[in-house]
């Protein structure tokens, strides 16, 4: 693989997408390196978070606009297995957003559970100025991050919004210096996967599945939950230290 690159290190796998040149911008070929990438990390039991980042000095500008027009349905195709891909991950997904997100980038940005952006970054939903719709997950993800009529703003507006005012809308979680990015993601990923992957894996199941659910539905899951994670040699060998410390 040369278009997405994978680095495994203490658990952390971090996918990087490799177009510098071209602002990381998504062809076919990096998309099928993307999808074969995010597939290995997240079947792979040595591998408890993963990071998605951009070379160079963006995140991903979206669609190669160069392939877009011949290309574009095979793309949008490709954007819906990898949302997916991400979202049913076992392990947290962070994007560490490191320059421009735009349009299938942003939501690439967007599909990630936790964003860490650069005070450099920028995200933006620029369909309309190709007098496109949003795609990969768009739609979806941003309502439930920013509330219907601001999900429309950035649609209709498909300006760029800097990252202290995408902080303030929720479309980033955290905000770091650009040179501590690398650094402060790599820090939070490594902490969360200091904790047992079952627990994590079963969190960002209910987190999710609470969107489309009831409240005695997510009850339900979370006695069916709490029991199963109980029983774990983990959650005993954990319970039991903090007894004992308490004694």
């Amino acid at each position: 693989m040369t278009l997405v690159l994978t680095a495994v290190s203490d658990g952390v796998a971090t996918l990087t997408l490799n177009r510098p040149e071209k602002l990381n911008a998504l062809t076919l070929p990096l998309c099928d390196e993307l999808i074969a990438a995010l597939r290995t990390a997240s079947q792979d039991a040595g591998i408890r978070a993963i990071v998605i980042t951009g070379a160079g000095r963006a995140f991903c500008a979206g669609a190669d606009l160069t392939v877009l027009g011949s290309e574009g349905n095979a793309l949008v195709t490709a954007g819906r297995q990898i949302a997916l891909l991400v979202r049913t991950a076992p392990q947290p997904v962070l994007a560490a957003v490191n320059g421009a997100a735009a349009g299938g980038g942003a939501n690439l940005a967007l599909a990630c559970d936790y964003r860490v952006a650069a005070e450099t970054a920028a995200i933006g939903q620029v369909f309309a100025r190709l007098g496109l719709g949003p795609d990969w997950g768009g739609s979806y993800f941003l309502p439930r991050l920013v509330g219907t009529s601001r999900a429309l703003e950035l649609l209709w507006s498909a300006r760029m919004v800097p990252a202290a005012e995408a902080h303030d809308l929720g479309l980033f979680d955290r905000l770091v210096p650009a040179d501590r990015l690398e650094t402060e993601v790599r820090a939070l990923a490594l902490a969360w996967a200091s904790f047992p992957s079952l627990a994590l894996r079963r969190a960002k199941e209910a987190i999710y599945r609470s969107l489309e659910a009831t409240l005695p539905e997510m009850l339900d899951l979370e006695v069916a939950m709490q029991r199963e994670l109980f029983a774990t040699d983990e959650a005993r060998a954990r319970l039991e230290s903090f007894a004992t410390r308490s004694r």
